[in-house]
Formats: C-alpha cells, structure tokens, sequence
C-alpha cells in the first residue's frame, strides 16, 4: 500500500470522529442572525472551559448599524464603550440533557442587557437555537443561529 493513501485511510475515521462530535455539541463559529430583521449579524465562536461550561465570543461583525467596529454604549460596567468585536458575549451555560445548554447568560450589545441563556442543537448539529429570557423562559426571544 502507497504511503499516502495509507495515511488518508488511517485519517479517515479520526475525520468521521471529529465531524460527529462537532455535530453534538454547540463548540466551534457560529452565524447570528436577527431575530427581528433576519439578517446575518456576527460570528461567535463558542468554546468549552474547563469546568465544561460554554462561552461565546464575537469574532466578526457582519452586519451593524454603527459601522465596521461598533462599541457597546448601551452597555454598563465594564464592557460599557468597549468593542463588541472581541466582546464575551454568551458565558456561564452547562450540559442540561443531550443537545441542551442551559443556566448561562447572554449580552445583547445592541440594548446593553444581559439575559439567562438556553442553546438547543437542532439539525444535526448544524443550526443552533439561542433562546434570551427574562426570569421564566416563555418571556424571552430565539435567534437561529448556523454552524459555519
């Protein structure tokens, strides 16, 4: 056997491995889109921390109505006027059931608030259901996001 297709076949599960993971779990870029308008908005790139809670950062503006590299004035505290490029948007959210991500919490750069958080996998994996909520989760709104 040729030393390269022999390293292509031994590769090959290791990839099938690698692409069923990522299929379950909420880790990698993701596409925001807005709720109200429709429109791609961001990347976010959620990754595992060490104690296996999830956190997302923005790393790519795509659309905005405050140009190129908008800051959040309607934030407080620390993050208030800093870019949102960057921002640690989605923090804090841990395993509740087999695709479901819950206890965690989500900024809204646009308003400035943060809100409890519940990501669900949908689709294989490749579409992600960001739910935001005040107190109970009924009162609250989801974004679809995809898998890029």
């Amino acid at each position: 056997m040729r030393p390269l297709f022999k390293a292509l076949l031994l590769s090959l599960p290791l990839s099938l491995t690698s692409q069923s993971f990522a299929a379950e779990s909420p880790e990698g870029r993701w596409q925001t889109i807005d709720d109200e308008t429709g429109k791609p908005k961001s990347i976010v790139e959620i990754q595992e921390a060490a104690d296996g809670t999830l956190s997302g950062k923005v790393t790519e503006i795509l659309q905005s109505d405050h140009g190129p590299n908008p800051v959040c004035s309607a934030c407080e505290g620390e993050r208030k006027d800093q870019p949102i490029f960057g921002m640690t948007i989605l923090w804090g959210l841990k395993p509740d059931g087999e695709r479901v991500w819950s206890d965690g919490n989500i900024l809204d750069p646009a308003k400035g608030k943060t809100y409890r958080a519940k990501v669900t996998l949908l689709e294989g994996g490749e579409k992600l259901e960001m739910r935001g909520y005040i107190g109970i989760e009924a009162l609250g709104r989801t974004q679809t996001w995809i898998r890029q």
